[in-house]
């Protein structure tokens, strides 16, 4: 019996993007484990939706013509061959629903899935409001509703009394990074992240700021990452001692995890991380994590045991926990096992594909 086909479409990046980031490495995630579960999986649509400015009439009606046309031609292509038998959509929220997927399942009455979905009522502005609106009627008829996070569940919840939601944690490929550390003498920090305005620029003025009180300490900092800001990022750290900071640029997964085996702490404050892969696969490293107790990151690291979670946007904190974990190596070689421990406990893309199997059988009715 040949394997039931799905459909899969990210809207704010493709799996295959030339561009890394948390989303697409989920994305890629995503389509291993339901490949792995059994199933077959298509990249449906590179449709970029994107809307990055609430005040763009222009490039909403523009996305909405290019996801026309890319409708037109799915339909063609299913009425010459098969539909699949399921569409599976990662991640649609308010910059970028998903403007293909609902008016194909209803023409094909095939199942429509979601995972990570988000909706916030305080980003109805603009045209925001209206793509908001289409992921909020998406979500109503989706089969399920698999949900990474409590807040993203709540926050569905609230938008949807009706709506059919399911849990399944973020994971990662935890044989890439599950290797014996080989830490220095002097413990080395580490911080993965694009160098983009926002988020990750906040939290890297806050991680700045923090280690500043801190150069009483023997440490030194490893920053991977690249992006639009990069000098900005520099300038943060330009009057830090040169042998504290080495910047490594944007490295490959497996450099990465080659990194983190010299690393004896990771390090990244997380301003609005829906719950950040970073922080799995430190952990699967070995590496204990500091982080802040906001968003998602209470979902993958577990304060007082893999890591310590501090207020946001509290500098004195932040570095007296980070200053707490260096200064204790017993306690930081006993959260580096339960790091572990944790993410080999509740985070494998072995369990996610497990699960991903049984929530698509019981919901959709979709058996490999």
């Amino acid at each position: 019996m040949a394997q039931k086909r799905i459909a899969f479409y990210s809207p704010l990046k493709p799996a295959d993007h030339p561009v890394p980031s948390g989303d697409r490495l989920m994305a890629q995630l995503l389509i291993k484990c339901l490949s792995s579960a059994g199933y077959n999986v298509d990249i449906a649509s590179r449709l970029r939706v994107f809307l990055k400015d609430p005040d763009d009439q222009q490039l909403q009606t523009a996305l909405m013509e290019q996801a026309e046309q890319e409708i037109q031609q799915l339909t063609q292509n299913w009425q010459r061959q098969e539909a699949p038998a399921l569409w599976f959509c990662y991640h649609p929220y308010y910059k970028s629903p998903d403007l293909i997927g609902p008016p194909l399942c209803q023409a094909f009455d095939i199942p429509y899935v979601t995972a990570e979905a988000t909706y916030s009522a305080r980003r109805n502005a603009g045209v925001w409001k209206s793509m908001q609106a289409q992921v909020l009627e998406s979500v109503n008829r989706a089969a399920v509703n698999l949900c990474f996070t409590k807040r993203d569940r709540i926050g569905l919840r609230n938008a949807s009394p009706t709506a059919r939601l399911d849990n399944i944690r973020p994971f990662i490929q935890v044989s890439e990074y599950s290797q014996p550390s080989q830490s220095g003498d002097i413990p080395r920090l580490v911080a993965v992240a694009m160098m983009r305005s926002g988020d990750k620029m906040n939290s890297y003025i806050r991680l700045a700021c923090s280690l500043k009180q801190l150069l009483h300490l023997p440490w030194s900092l490893s920053i991977v990452g690249d992006g639009t800001c990069r000098s900005d990022v520099e300038t943060l750290f330009a009057d830090f001692p040169a042998d504290r900071i080495c910047w490594h640029g944007q490295l490959a997964q497996p450099e990465i995890a080659e990194l983190f085996r010299r690393c004896a702490l990771y390090v990244w404050p997380g301003c609005g991380e829906a719950y950040g892969l970073a922080y799995l696969e430190a952990q699967a490293a070995g590496l204990p994590v500091v982080a802040y107790n906001t968003a998602g990151v209470p979902e993958v690291v577990e304060d007082g045991t893999s890591g310590m979670l501090t207020p946001e946007n509290d500098d004195m904190a932040y570095a007296n926990a980070i200053e707490h974990m260096l200064t204790d190596e017993q306690k930081r070689s006993t959260m580096a096992d339960n790091a572990l421990a944790k993410v080999q406990a509740e985070h494998t893309d072995q369990i996610a594909s497990s699960t991903l199997k049984s929530l698509l059988q019981n919901h959709a009715g979709l058996h490999p």
